[in-house]
């Protein structure tokens, strides 16, 4: 599992791609959070992240996949999974490698974004305090959240050997569920009961439960359930195509 999990890295940094796709990303964090008016954090006017935890899910949603759209596309096209098939790694081992590289670098894309902490902390005023546990729950959940879509990315890189399908496959299972559920509960024939249950499927409704500081066992088996049942479809899809 080692062997593919520093492979999926280096093919990643050793790219010219790789790089870009995380500069884009740290971009459009830096425009959002500090040029555009709406959503800007100075414009906001409190010493606070919640900015930042808003759209950063919107962003993941098209950095994820644009990661993970490679992981087994590449290897369909250029003939390289039945080279693996051939190594002493079982479809698990080849699994987790590819998911945990993929969870590793959109981390590492994350961990630039910590110095939004310091710096509005820097800009508040002498008695503003920052909600160190609401700051602290918010990445916990993002965490959780960047598990999920990776997951889902890597099982949409499964189902075909062209990376913009997969891409494509990816942004709309991750969308589905992020904000899916979300805008159904939200019509006026679900209200009144059914509208509960219906949020409750989404991973916003959990996400931002995980955000206001409090890490609830009920959002932590959400989210680790719905890691747990993409890695299965993956290793159901991979399986299938190898046979």
């Amino acid at each position: 599992m080692l062997s593919i999990y520093f492979k999926e890295l280096r093919s990643f940094f050793s790219s010219i791609a790789g790089y870009v796709v995380l500069l884009v990303f740290l971009t459009a964090c830096g425009v959002f959070l500090w040029v555009l008016t709406d959503t800007s954090i100075p414009d906001y006017g409190y010493a606070s992240m919640d900015q930042f935890f808003s759209i950063a899910p919107w962003l993941l949603l098209f950095l994820i996949p644009a990661i993970t759209m490679r992981s087994f596309a590449d290897e369909y096209r250029g003939g390289t999974i039945e080279w693996l098939s051939t190594k002493p790694i079982s479809p698990s081992q080849i699994i987790f490698g590819k998911f945990l590289a993929s969870f590793t670098l959109v981390c590492i894309a994350l961990l630039p974004t910590l110095i939004y902490v310091f710096s509005i902390h820097y800009l508040a005023m002498d008695d503003a305090a920052l909600d160190a546990g609401g700051i602290t729950g918010s990445y916990i959940g993002l965490l959780f959240l960047v598990a999920t879509f990776t997951a889902i990315g890597i099982f949409g890189s499964t189902l075909t050997d062209n990376q913009v399908v997969s891409f494509l496959v990816a942004l709309f299972l991750c969308f589905l569920l992020y904000f899916g559920f979300e805008a159904l509960s939200r019509v006026p024939a679900f209200s009144g009961g059914p509208d509960y249950y219906l949020g409750l499927f989404g991973a916003d409704e959990h996400y931002h439960s995980m955000s206001r500081g409090v890490i609830d066992t009920r959002d932590v088996i959400y989210f680790s359930s719905l890691v747990a049942l993409f890695i299965a479809l993956t290793r159901f899809t991979l399986v299938r195509k190898k046979a």
